[in-house]
């Protein structure tokens, strides 16, 4: 599996220039086809409460992730805001197939303290996709401070453990060792997809970064707009699950299942 992970400098409420920026990027990253893109957490607009942001479903930010998986021919994760039909909204992930076809949406289950848990419904519901032979999970950044999560996607043979964040600069230390451990600990692939720059509450690091099953860095980025690209090895990663078996020492009634509560 090659991923493609985007961090840039997400224009502040402004749906166009972030799509636009999105495929510069692919297309100067040359990113070939059969890839797996991901994009940050609420990519078209900023990690915002304004209402502005909150899209109803299906909206502009869906079709934008339809439109480029089938353009480049890889399979999209991106993060974006959805208005319910009933209750308030969320903050999700949602792939895409090459085809355009969704393959999951997942609502994040952590929302951030303060304005978040205000404004945004959570999630109850851990979702996995098949992608390129491989079962993928995504998340939505503070989700990354709940291992218990983490291991549910494990416990339905995640393999590729994926983060779309707004992680802000001053936690930035906390993202390198919460990425590094969820993929020592779940013996996963893990691609941690941050922005960079700033919006009008928070500076951003970047540090878009993917590590293999043993906490190794792949391929980073620094605060530079880039696209972080790396193949993964899945023949090494199940090799290494049957030579030190630890997540079938997994002890099932310390990992409650998440139910879908919606």
């Amino acid at each position: 599996m090659h991923v493609a992970a985007l961090q840039w400098k997400v224009a502040w409420l402004d749906r166009e220039a972030n799509y636009a920026r999105v495929r510069a990027l692919v297309t100067d990253a040359g990113v070939p086809a059969g890839s797996l893109i991901v994009l940050p957490e609420m990519f078209a607009t900023g990690f915002s409460g304004d209402p502005e942001a909150v899209e109803p479903e299906p909206g502009p930010t869906l079709a934008f992730l339809q439109d480029l998986a089938r353009a480049t021919g890889c399979a999209v994760v991106g993060g974006r805001a959805v208005r319910r039909h009933r209750g308030r909204p969320e903050n999700r992930a949602t792939a895409v197939s090459a085809s355009g076809q969704v393959r999951a949406d997942y609502a994040k289950v952590h929302a951030f303290l303060g304005w978040e848990q205000a404004a945004f419904g959570e999630g109850r519901r851990v979702v996995t996709f098949r992608e390129a032979g491989a079962e993928v999970a995504p998340f939505v950044c503070y989700d990354l401070r709940f291992p218990e999560l983490f291991r549910q996607a494990v416990r339905r043979e995640a393999e590729v453990l994926v983060v779309v964040a707004n992680w802000p600069a001053a936690r930035a230390a906390h993202w390198d060792a919460l990425l590094r451990a969820r993929a020592i600990e779940n013996q996963a692939f893990v691609v941690g997809v941050n922005r960079t720059g700033a919006d009008p509450n928070l500076a951003y690091p970047g540090r878009t970064q993917v590590l293999d099953p043993q906490g190794r860095i792949l391929a980073e980025a620094g605060a530079e707009e880039t696209v972080v690209r790396a193949d993964l090895d899945l023949a090494s990663l199940r090799a290494w699950r049957q030579a030190f078996p630890a997540i079938r020492d997994i002890k099932g009634w310390l990992v409650p299942s998440v139910e879908d509560g919606s």
